[in-house]
């Protein structure tokens, strides 16, 4: 049975998810704070979090970045703000997706049981030139160091890396990413591939490459 941590200040905001949880036959942990919620993710191995942005003593952000260093589970953040500025801060920070309150908790439940059902398969590895990806490992390395990624850029780069030179569109990128129920737009992927593009920084950024209205492929 999958088991969620429920970060948020306010008790009847965790009592709502919490319900509908239990109702999709999730257990349930609940944490009020930022540093609570870091104590239980290092304690538990937890299948899902979601995570308040505005939280007491430690905020969401802050709280998923400290989270990411130890482990990767995936985080749906929940945030009164819906500005680009805002999610994009959140995806940097480690989260999996971006979830603007007022909020249905049926779509939460679907976006995160979506999230649950993602994952990209593969033992080998590619090798281009100084770049290494261990799909395995889900690890990349530039010149032997690795390079820190979040969880959707792993995703996104692993998929155009197995099929290397093939163009996704952007809405196939989304249904194969972050799956057919997902309720964002497209922006959501350009956003993704220019985080990733500067997480490889200057040598690599241009194996992404952008295909004038399609989207995206990778020439490794």
């Amino acid at each position: 049975m999958a088991k969620f941590l429920i970060v948020d200040d306010e008790e009847g905001i965790r009592q709502i998810i919490r319900e509908y949880c239990e109702f999709e036959g999730y257990e349930a942990d609940e944490a009020g704070d930022g540093m609570d919620a870091i104590k239980k993710a290092r304690e538990f191995d937890y299948d899902m979090i979601i995570m308040d942005a505005m939280l007491p003593k430690l905020d969401g952000f802050s709280a998923t970045k400290e989270i990411r260093k130890t482990k990767q589970t995936p985080i749906i953040m929940l945030s009164a703000r819906g500005e680009e500025y805002d999610k994009l801060h959140g995806f940097e920070m480690g989260a999996d997706d971006y979830v603007t309150k007022p909020f249905s908790p049926k779509e939460l439940m679907a976006r995160a049981a979506a999230i649950m059902r993602r994952g990209v398969a593969g033992e080998e590895k590619l090798v281009s030139g100084e770049l290494t990806i261990d799909f395995a490992g889900r690890a990349v390395f530039v010149s032997d160091k690795r390079i820190p990624l979040t969880p959707k850029e792993c995703d996104l780069l692993f998929l155009l890396a197995r099929y290397n030179g093939k163009a996704f569109s952007r809405q196939e990128l989304l249904d194969k990413i972050w799956g057919f129920d997902y309720y964002g737009d497209e922006r959501t992927v350009d956003t993704h591939v220019k985080m990733l593009r500067k997480s490889l920084g200057e040598a690599f950024r241009d194996k992404i490459v952008t295909v004038r209205g399609m989207g995206y492929k990778a020439i490794l």
